[in-house]
């Protein structure tokens, strides 16, 4: 009985995603975005496909879009299921879909689901 525990609770912590702030610092570059059901075009948007978000561990975020950078603050809820932006005193909250240390699926309600893929410094 103690191994048939002890291997449920293998396959537990297997099957859970990597959901902490430790997972999201670094360089993460947009690979898709879909809005409304419909996959929006990257390159239309932002007039290039250079996407990325850097997240620091001290709280600082970067958001780079080409050669434009623009500085905000991140931090990650206690149960890591929403991610929000401070940028300018103005909080942009995303709904994590999936997390794990190599993929990111975010959603925000206005903007849309952004997938991210992390990235070398």
């Amino acid at each position: 009985m103690k191994k048939l525990i002890l291997a449920f609770i293998f396959l537990l912590g297997l099957s859970v995603n990597a959901q902490t702030s430790k997972e999201l610092i670094g360089k993460w570059q947009l690979v898709k975005w879909t809005k409304n059901g419909k996959v929006k075009s990257i390159q239309d948007r932002f007039k290039t496909d250079q996407v990325f978000q850097v997240f620091s561990e001290n709280g600082e975020f970067n958001s780079l879009i080409g050669d434009e950078s623009h500085k905000a603050k991140w931090k990650l809820s206690s149960d890591n299921n929403q991610l929000t932006i401070i940028s300018v005193l103005m909080p942009i909250r995303f709904n994590i879909d999936y997390f794990d240390s190599q993929k990111r699926i975010i959603t925000n309600t206005e903007v849309g689901t952004f997938e991210y893929k992390k990235v070398a410094d």
